[in-house]
């Protein structure tokens, strides 16, 4: 069978032509990317044109870099939904390699003038700042090894710190950092960092940095949203069968795509929107709309999926006691702390959510979504409880989420959640296992997860209300299963078990 190339391509949708000029440098060369930022940039290109050609980086594994490589940098993006599938090749990508083989291509990529635009997706871990104060980990030895060698940084942080420095010292031509990740405020936060990288530098570097901060460089914050599950031999052998080609690292995509920016760009940008992309002064709102409506029920879905026996997300969804605590968590505890941008219909955003959820063809696995939890939750979990309980209200299905998440993290002694459970990856977990072992009980285990090791931050530790909900419920779920404590949470009014023993600080 033939090796997917330009040659053997057919009918497949595709842009004539080699790889385009390079404009933009975009570090995180997985899935997401390749199913999102990349499918946006070659339909853009499609219209317009322009040299907005991609360099991928992939931080560290070799296996896209290699496979591109060896596929003239394509690869196909396969639109999956129980209608039937269709398929996209993109040729946005310019080159593509590893940045831990190639450290300082990464600091020259970024400082180089004909790279106008970074792009980020490096997930919330890559960011290496501290969950519970917000700030730049300077104790990181990744950190602590990009402030002293400005040659070859190792943290993504030092990368863009070192680049932009070395940028500075050239040409000083300007640049954008567009952060693409699942962080709030994703541009401040990213620059807040850079900043802080740039503060921990000698005076004199610090201060030219600083100005070209001031001067060449915008922050422009972004949502990002389309569900990617994890690439398999499923989907390899699908577009073999369909296409008669052989692609060794195709991307699974749903047909649903958003990307909401602010529009302020240093050098210009692609043109974007005629591939859909919204500009909007109002990304803080469509970021909770995602985080919260969407990613935090969805986190609640998969954990509670998992311990229920669902290898799926369309499995755990059509279950009708997970499905009406989705809609109870969306709607009576995330919606009250989400700031609703003009023109968005709330009761159809829902509706859509759990078409997308429910989306059997797609097969997204409770085990990816759970996935990192310990860094997710933090993210999606303590505002929007926070004012509940500011109101004197108990958020039940957030602690059900939290309890959920724990119990399939780190169950208590002699408890198996399940072979998807044990599947979620965590760098939490050796923490939280070693706190289940030292537990009897789920408030003990609550208290110390939540008080004593501030799991959601610190904001969420002075209600004792909410921490003892939630160890009720890991109680619960371990005694009883997920049906009996998503239907005590459903049971207890909002206003009951809250402001008890030292509920409100």
């Amino acid at each position: 069978m033939t090796a997917l190339s330009p040659d053997v391509l057919g009918d497949v949708r595709t842009r004539d032509g080699g790889p385009p000029p390079a404009g933009i440098l975009h570090l995180g060369l997985g899935s997401f990317h390749r199913a999102h930022q990349a499918v946006y940039t070659d339909t853009a290109l499609d219209a317009a044109g322009g040299d907005w050609g991609i360099v991928g980086v992939s931080s560290r594994s070799s296996h896209i870099v290699d496979a591109m490589r060896a596929q003239s940098l394509l690869y196909t993006v396969v639109e999956i939904s129980p209608e039937g599938s269709a398929f996209r090749v993109p040729r946005a990508h310019s080159d593509v390699f590893v940045g831990a083989l190639d450290r300082d291509r990464v600091r020259s990529e970024i400082a180089s003038a004909q790279i106008r635009v970074v792009t980020l997706t490096v997930t919330e871990n890559g960011y290496t700042y501290r969950p519970s104060t917000g700030r730049l980990d300077l104790d990181d030895p990744g950190v602590q090894h990009d402030l002293a060698d400005p040659a070859e940084p190792r943290t993504v942080i030092g990368q863009l710190a070192r680049g932009l420095q070395l940028r500075a010292s050239t040409h000083a031509s300007p640049v954008t950092i567009l952060s693409c990740d699942n962080l709030a405020e994703n541009g401040s936060h990213t620059e807040r960092l850079v900043r802080e990288f740039a503060a921990a530098l000698p005076a004199p570097e610090e201060r030219e940095l600083s100005l070209f901060l001031d001067s060449h460089v915008t922050f422009p914050s972004s949502m990002v949203d389309r569900i990617v599950p994890a690439t398999t031999d499923y989907y390899r052998r699908l577009v073999t069968d369909s296409l008669g080609y052989v692609d060794s690292v195709p991307v699974p995509a749903e047909p649903f795509t958003m990307w909401v920016m602010e529009d302020r760009f240093a050098a210009g940008r692609p043109q974007w929107e005629s591939a859909g992309a919204t500009f909007s002064e109002e990304v803080a709102g469509y970021e909770q709309l995602k985080m919260r409506l969407l990613n935090g029920t969805h986190s609640l879905i998969a954990y509670l999926g998992a311990l229920a026996g669902c290898r799926t997300i369309p499995d755990a969804v059509s279950k009708d006691f997970i499905e009406a605590s989705a809609r109870t968590v969306l709607r009576e505890e995330y919606l009250p702390s989400v700031t609703v941008p003009r023109g968005v219909d709330v009761g159809e955003y829902e509706a859509q959510l759990f078409v997308r959820w429910s989306n059997s063809a797609l097969g997204h696995r409770t085990s990816q979504v759970g996935t990192d939890g310990s860094v997710k939750l933090r993210q999606r979990i303590p505002e929007p409880a926070i004012e509940l309980l500011g109101q004197g209200r108990m958020p039940h299905h957030l602690a059900l989420t939290v309890a959920a998440y724990l119990t399939c993290i780190a169950p208590l002694g002699g408890f198996d959640p399940g072979p998807d459970a044990a599947l979620m990856q965590d760098a939490a977990r050796p923490l939280l296992r070693s706190l289940a072992d030292a537990s009897s009980t789920g408030r003990q285990l609550a208290h110390q997860a939540l008080v004593e090791h501030h799991l959601l931050g610190e904001a969420l530790t002075p209600f004792d209300g909410f921490v003892d909900r939630v160890g009720e419920l890991v109680d619960i779920l371990h005694s009883d299963g997920p049906l009996a404590a998503s239907r005590d949470a459903a049971r207890s009014d909002l206003t009951l078990h809250t402001l008890e023993n030292g509920g409100t600080p």
